[in-house]
């Protein structure tokens, strides 16, 4: 088989790139928080809306500290982090939403009862304390917060939430895209015991599961090993 020219080399390996997911090239580990004496133990690479999460889950007293950094849909938008203690979608979430009002940024608490109602409130479903709110680099919102979660849980659902507009301090709703409809995943607090390790990883420390950044770098792996073998049976 004839060689491909090195214009044609160049144009497939670009064409290859622009089919990886948009999530390998993230990389939550290398990501600097505008507040730096805030350190945690984990990041994931969230699966949508180019957002991380940062945490650190403490089994002791069944707490968990979050960083939520998300840019929202435009400079007058909004972002939100939510926890739904009942279902796995956006109905029943209690959400930590970030938005600017008369110019200052602002963290507030909604409890998202139904699609049509966005109620804000001053307590949640569970106690959280330590919330604010900073801008990070390239427009993004960085919400930090302490949660309480219930006693021996191993797993959370979480929902994430970017938008294009705020009016009176009030979050107006969000595209209904295929990336803001599924922007939503389990969040691993504890990693289950496997026959290598039988008593599991530290509780404060699991190991990255699905949608972390190591399993990005693992996903990028794989895409590249195959894009290797394509290119070398093309080329030879």
């Amino acid at each position: 088989m004839a060689s491909m020219s090195f214009p044609s080399l160049i144009l497939f390996l670009s064409f290859w790139v622009s089919l990886m997911s948009p999530a390998c090239s993230l990389n939550c580990t290398s990501e600097k928080l505008p507040d730096s004496k805030k350190t945690f133990v984990n990041c994931t690479d969230l699966p949508t809306l180019n957002a991380t999460l940062h945490y650190t889950y403490n089994a002791t007293n069944s707490s968990l500290s979050v960083a939520f950094v998300a840019a929202p849909a435009t400079a007058e938008g909004w972002t939100a982090w939510a926890i739904n203690p009942t279902g796995t979608g956006m109905v029943g979430a209690q959400a930590l939403l970030a938005l600017k009002s008369k110019g200052s940024l602002f963290v507030k608490k909604y409890n998202i009862s139904s699609y049509a109602s966005i109620v804000e409130t001053d307590k949640l479903a569970f106690d959280v304390w330590d919330l604010k709110v900073e801008s990070g680099t390239s427009g993004k919102y960085v919400i930090y917060a302490s949660l309480k979660v219930q006693d021996g849980v191993e797993k959370l659902n979480q929902v994430w939430q970017v938008g294009a507009n705020a009016t009176n301090g009030h979050p107006e709703k969000h595209e209904m895209a295929p990336q803001n409809l599924g922007s939503k995943a389990e969040l691993q607090l504890v990693e289950k015991a496997t026959a290598a390790s039988p008593t599991g990883s530290p509780a404060s420390a699991p190991a990255p599961t699905a949608g972390t950044n190591g399993g990005s770098r693992r996903v990028a792996d794989l895409s590249l090993g195959g894009f290797a073998l394509i290119v070398a049976s093309i080329v030879f």
